[in-house]
């Protein structure tokens, strides 16, 4: 800072109180000074914050995978589980060990990382190349595939985890980690309740397209096709489709689609 910049501020702080330069000046000192602490702070904790997301998205896909368990640590049951990264054009698993360290969502963000959709049922408007996707086996045979899903909400982008059975059509498990729905009503895609109807839906039907729906109201468990329908939210009817919609996106032609179509592929 110049001789004559600092001899202007001292000038202008040896004002009287009540002159309005100097608080007009006080008041441009102390936003300076609160947005530079600010920043300071958000650089400081973003690599606490991105660990902390990494260990909860971890969490969620232990449980979704139904690998949870009191007696055994998050990092053990997690070693259970195989990282892999798909290609969703080719469903074509990518070599390498990019899989761990690799971000969907700023992929989604580069234009050399994804693709801008037309067809666009979630309202993510740009796809990521590549997926991670979580497998589970037990001696050597695939249990378990647990699909990272999100889409647009009334009020937010929910972010979710899908477990499907070896056959890649029936539903094991569905948990919506990250949403800012209504209280009490959309943020009900939460809940262990309405999540709890998931477990055995089918979610792609025999010709290998999505057929989930989440209906209005409640389903008749004894009505034809019970099996590829979920209660909707009561109150939440946008919410509700928001689910339906990126169901029908994530499991396309697409999403993972390609992928589903060669699990046999991975020894299932």
């Amino acid at each position: 800072m110049s001789n004559a910049v600092i001899s202007r501020l001292r000038a202008v702080f040896a004002l009287p109180n009540d002159d309005p330069r100097k608080t007009l000046a006080v008041a441009v000192a102390l936003c300076l000074a609160c947005s530079v602490v600010v920043s300071a702070t958000a650089v400081t904790l973003r690599p606490l914050q991105e660990r902390n997301a990494a260990l909860e998205l971890r969490r969620e896909v232990v449980k979704v995978a139904g690998l949870d368990d009191p007696g055994v640590s998050l990092e053990q049951a997690f070693e259970q589980i195989e990282t892999v990264l798909v290609d969703l054009d080719t469903g074509e698993l990518i070599d390498g060990g990019a899989a761990a360290t690799y971000s969907y969502r700023e992929a989604a963000q580069d234009p050399a990382q994804s693709l801008a959709l037309g067809y666009d049922p979630g309202g993510i408007r740009r796809r990521p190349n590549r997926m991670p996707v979580y497998l589970v086996r037990e001696d050597g045979a695939l249990q378990t595939i647990v699909l990272p899903v999100y889409g647009q909400g009334l009020w937010s982008t929910m972010h979710g985890l899908l477990a499907l059975a070896p056959d890649g059509r029936t539903a094991k498990g569905l948990t919506f980690y990250e949403q800012r729905e209504t209280a009490g009503l959309g943020s009900e895609v939460a809940s262990p309740k309405w999540l709890g109807q998931w477990p055995g839906k089918t979610v792609i039907g025999p010709d290998g397209e999505p057929v989930i729906e989440v209906v209005k109201g409640s389903v008749d468990p004894s009505a034809p096709n019970a099996e590829y329908k979920v209660d909707g939210l009561s109150g939440a009817t946008l919410t509700s489709n928001g689910v339906e919609s990126l169901m029908d996106f994530w499991l396309g032609e697409q999403g993972y689609g390609p992928f589903l179509a060669r699990l046999d592929e991975l020894g299932r």
